[in-house]
């Protein structure tokens, strides 16, 4: 079909106008893999936006179609290399306001206004999308669409909390942007956020021209989903978002959430209304330290994206793992979900099947229909005899902390495995070069050290010994983002990165229990600073015999000298998966007692107690532990939990007073 250029001086978009009069606008950024709303692609919409208007009053365009250019997705969002731009709440207002003007224009055409989604649409992207008549989106897999602003500190500021409840409710709509969470387009479709569905990119075309021809508009939520923005039920509805949030979230911590529930409580009434005050929340929010610490946090994600080399030939499709206890039995099932072949191994057959239908619970969360789930299952096999060992690409062995044992396993390994394998050990404790010393070439293995548990830790170290090959320190790299997680090449030293900052922080709350401090309010001002959870309730869940391990080869313990940790251990009382350790544990919780603590008072216990992680982060940067100190940070808060919104360890303490250097590990001696 001929199509004519109706604008011939854009870079990131192409607005071409067919027979028909239907105009395409096709989003493909200048030399970016992703599409991203910064500042020139806007200002580019808005000319096509005035040319369309243009052509629909003088009857030369029947319809308009948005649309991707890039293969892999549709919009990233907002650009937010751009938001450190903005640095005052008027230069955001400035910012915002010619957006939303822009996207009332959209959702006024005269014409219809159709979006074909292919990929990932999200945050910015999913604002525009709303503003336009219809929506058609690809069943795909990878069409995922989702507000993550929260994660970043913010909510959406492009009007889309008021077009989002427009669209799905206040319920659904609420809870999809206080989550972040991605949504499968057929989800999306169910909400309201998608009208229609097709089987294929290559649909799409048709799909949208068939929506403009016929002016088709999208529905709105139903009536009873509406009543939920009347009062007083909006107030009670409210309340209930608050009471849920703040069981995940900290408001002094992470506002944006209570944030965005006051907006949509004061004004979700009148969703007119809301667009208006949107904007006034949303300002101080984009301005404040902790969305400037959360976007640190986003970039350090990618630049551990980045550990992984770029147009590596290399691509890992099969996985062997030795040893089907917990840890090896979740890295392979991990890898399966991940839709690699994986062979598991086991001196015990009877472990190696407890080690797989423990999977079944990760599986049935991952996939959504049997055949998918079954298609899983055939996946994960149990090898016994090890016969897999000769095809896998990946090699990762997950036994005893035994280095003698571990030694004569690479030994026979590397005499069976493929030249160009990963060998790799997913030790946390050994030096890689220890075990490697065996091997008739030692240069072959490399550290893989998975956290647990496996499917929610998003880091993974890659550990390069004193002798590993480059190469291979590459491809393990490779691996880890095949299988979605982080990758973090440190060095060979007792603890690594993540183990030795975070033992120090541990055995220092230990010893503050064994001077008689009270173990609850330790933990309550650890989460008070912003952990995940205390550093005592920490070593229950990690494992006191771990812990004490741990302690003794990084020298923090000595036999005779461990105090209550100690007694604990020798008495087999290990933490969580014994039922008891510094805590009573039922139901996989901590009994704990009901106490109050003043707030000032936990706050300056919770600096203290973060001060031995921070001095150690330190060390592991001035000898070379990782290449630098962003990804010090970015170790410790995706290996750690460590507040996130207070951009890492390091970062936090170069951009505040901190304590006084000493006092933690005084108080603890």
């Amino acid at each position: 079909m001929k199509e004519n250029e109706l604008l011939s001086d854009l870079k990131d978009w192409r607005l071409m106008l067919d027979q028909e009069g239907i105009a395409w606008a096709t989003f493909d950024r200048e030399g970016e893999s992703a599409n991203a709303l910064g500042r020139r692609p806007i200002e580019e919409l808005m000319k096509i936006v005035g040319r369309v208007e243009e052509g629909a009053r003088n009857g030369e365009v029947v319809g308009l179609v948005l649309q991707s250019g890039k293969e892999k997705g549709f919009i990233v969002g907002a650009d937010i290399r751009e938001f450190d731009e903005l640095k005052t709440e008027g230069a955001v207002m400035e910012a915002v306001r010619p957006v939303n003007a822009m996207l009332d224009r959209i959702e006024n055409m005269p014409v219809p206004v159709v979006a074909a989604v292919h990929g990932v649409c999200v945050g910015g992207g999913l604002e525009l999308i709303l503003a336009c008549h219809y929506r058609i989106a690809t069943r795909d897999d990878s069409t995922r669409v989702g507000f993550p602003e929260v994660k970043l500190g913010i909510f959406p500021g492009f009007n889309g909390t008021a077009r989002s409840i427009r669209q799905a409710g206040p319920l659904a709509a609420m809870e999809s942007m206080l989550t972040g969470r991605m949504i499968r387009a057929s989800a999306a479709k169910r909400m309201g956020y998608i009208d229609q569905l097709v089987d294929s990119r290559g649909a799409l075309h048709w799909a949208a021209r068939k929506a403009v021809l016929a002016k088709r508009k999208s529905g709105t939520a139903s009536t009873a989903m509406t009543l939920l923005t009347k009062s007083p039920a909006r107030k009670f509805v409210a309340n209930k978002m608050r009471e849920e949030t703040a069981k995940k979230a900290r408001e002094e911590h992470y506002p944006a959430p209570f944030r965005l529930i006051d907006l949509f409580e004061n004004y979700g009434g009148n969703l007119d209304a809301m667009k208006a005050h949107e904007t006034r929340l949303f300002a101080p929010l984009m301005v404040s330290e902790t969305s400037r610490n959360l976007r640190r946090v986003f970039r350090l994600s990618e630049l551990l994206k980045a550990q992984a080399p770029k147009g590596l030939q290399w691509k890992p499709v099969r996985v062997h793992v030795i040893g089907a206890g917990t840890m090896g039995a979740d890295i392979a099932g991990w890898c399966v979900a991940s839709g690699m072949e994986v062979t598991l191994q086991d001196l015990n057959e009877e472990v190696i099947a407890k080690g797989i239908k423990a999977q079944g619970r990760l599986f049935s969360k991952k996939f959504k229909t049997d055949a998918l789930r079954k298609a899983a299952e055939a996946r994960l096999i149990a090898d016994p005899a090890g016969n897999g060992l000769n095809h896998a690409d990946v090699i990762i062995e997950a036994i005893v902390e035994k280095l003698d044992i571990k030694q004569n396993l690479f030994k026979d390994i590397e005499t069976k495995a493929k030249p160009d394998a990963v060998l790799a050990s997913n030790t946390s404790s050994l030096m890689i070069e220890d075990i490697a010393s065996s091997m008739s070439n030692p240069s072959r293995l490399i550290g893989i050290h998975f956290f647990n548990p496996v499917a929610q830790m998003p880091l993974v170290e890659v550990i390069r010994g004193k002798n590993s090959n480059d190469a291979d320190v590459d491809k393990g790299c490779a691996f880890v983002t095949a299988i979605g997680k982080f990758p973090l090449i440190a060095k060979s030293v007792p603890g690594f990165l993540v183990n030795r900052v975070l033992a120090p922080y541990m055995m220092a709350a230990l010893a503050r229990v064994d001077k008689g401090e009270d173990m609850q309010k330790i933990d309550e001002a650890a989460r008070a600073f912003g952990m995940p959870m205390g550093p005592v309730e920490l070593a229950d869940n990690v494992g006191l015999d771990v812990c004490a391990h741990v302690g003794n080869i990084l020298g923090l313990t000595q036999e005779g000298q461990g105090g209550r940790l100690e007694r604990l251990v020798n008495s087999g009382r290990l933490g969580k998966k014994t039922g008891e350790g510094f805590y009573v544990w039922k139901d996989g919780k901590a009994e704990k007692k009901l106490e109050t603590y003043e707030r000032a008072e936990l706050e300056r216990l919770g600096v203290e107690l973060v001060e031995p992680l921070i001095v150690e982060a330190q060390k592991a940067l001035d000898e070379g532990v990782v290449a630098n100190a962003d990804l010090v940070d970015a170790g410790v808060i995706f290996g750690t939990g460590f507040a996130p919104f207070r951009g890492g360890p390091l970062h936090y303490k170069a951009t505040t007073q901190g304590p006084t250097p000493g006092s933690a590990a005084r108080a603890a001696a």
